[in-house]
């Protein structure tokens, strides 16, 4: 395959209180503080969120800049004790394009900022693109779990996944 340069410029910047570790996934029950979790756009893009607060959730692009590792074709999550799977089956942030989607809740819109749910990026992570979630467009009712069905502790790596907080029993 040729080489192709795709070239993208945010269009503003991700803000989240986390600096050192960051959650797997988006927790919409997030205990911190509205004001923790925000979306600043750059001024020549603030007229594109023009009835956006009409929906309750966006998907967010963004450029995963702080991933610094050469992706690898399989993998090995860390809450699946061990089990082996593709890159392209796995939500691994290690890809061979840094490119990182999110489902949050708008919490509030303040001329060119975004309030939002609990993000999973690092502060200062640069914003690509934000696009609404359509109900009957973005939910699929046939969507299984994958390989996740085969797993005999599904339940407890949806904890994981879902990056919800919870205690281990003295097996697991």
């Amino acid at each position: 395959m040729p080489e192709l340069a795709i070239t993208y410029s945010p269009i503003g910047v991700i803000r989240t209180p986390y600096t050192d570790k960051a959650p797997y996934q988006p927790v919409q029950q997030s205990s911190g503080k509205m004001e923790d979790f925000k979306l600043i756009l750059e001024p020549s893009f603030s007229a594109g969120l023009k009835d956006l607060a009409s929906f309750r959730y966006i998907y967010l692009l963004y450029h995963a800049h702080r991933v610094k590792k050469q992706p690898v074709m399989t993998v090995r999550p860390p809450w699946t004790h061990g089990l082996e799977v593709g890159l392209f089956a796995s939500r691994s942030p290690v890809r061979p394009n840094p490119i990182g989607l999110s489902v949050v809740r708008i919490r509030n819109i303040d001329g060119p900022v975004v309030y939002t749910s609990g993000l999973d990026v690092f502060d200062g992570t640069p914003l690509l693109d934000i696009k609404p979630y359509i109900r009957e467009l973005d939910t699929k009712e046939d969507a299984n779990y994958g390989w996740l069905e085969s797993m005999a502790d599904r339940e407890h790596l949806a904890l994981h996944i879902k990056g919800i907080p919870h205690s281990h029993s003295p097996l697991g």
